[in-house]
């Protein structure tokens, strides 16, 4: 799969004696024209694509279907092909650990455009957290209003979101 992006944060510099959580994700990119299928998270106000954490004993492409199901309620899930990784390094809020090193994984999928229920954990549902069927140049300058404020509740990833949603808008997106 084509390495999409490596990002590195600038207080990651040398990762000697620090404690480096690491996390392979698979992520979903579904289109329908200038439409994208994506996660809308109340509590930090922002637009990120379906999917999540790999189960230990599961393998990427499962992972995938697994959270788009879960987080979006999509059926009749057809994995199109693989769309690339995004690499990151970059400071974690958990105690026990200083950074996160996250692999995530993009795949490109086709599903029935009409979502059914999702079934989201407690932590998502208490963050407000829906799927929502978005054109995806209004949630690139959503996104990108959101790093301009800099609120205080910002989330971690909105970076990878906007990255991703900015390379999908150039390469996917029939103008």
């Amino acid at each position: 799969m084509r390495l999409l992006r490596r990002y590195i944060h600038e207080d990651a510099g040398s990762l000697e004696g620090k404690e480096v959580y690491s996390r392979t994700a698979a992520r979903a990119v579904v289109v329908d024209g200038d439409n994208i299928l994506l996660l809308y998270t109340k509590k930090y106000n922002d637009y990120s694509f379906p999917g999540g954490g790999v189960d230990e004993g599961e393998d990427i492409e499962s992972g995938m279907i697994r959270e788009l199901q879960e987080e979006t309620g999509a059926k009749n899930i057809e994995v199109i092909s693989e769309y690339g990784i995004y690499e990151e390094i970059k400071p974690i809020w958990k105690r026990e650990y200083d950074f996160i090193h996250m692999i995530s994984h993009f795949y490109i999928c086709d599903i029935h455009k009409e979502l059914g229920e999702s079934n989201l954990e407690d932590y998502e549902i208490n963050n407000g957290m829906e799927a929502r069927w978005v054109n995806i140049y209004e949630a690139i300058e959503h996104n990108r209003g959101v790093i301009e404020a800099q609120p205080e509740n910002i989330g971690l990833y909105i970076d990878r979101e906007l990255f991703m949603l900015e390379l999908v808008a150039r390469e996917l997106i029939k103008k």
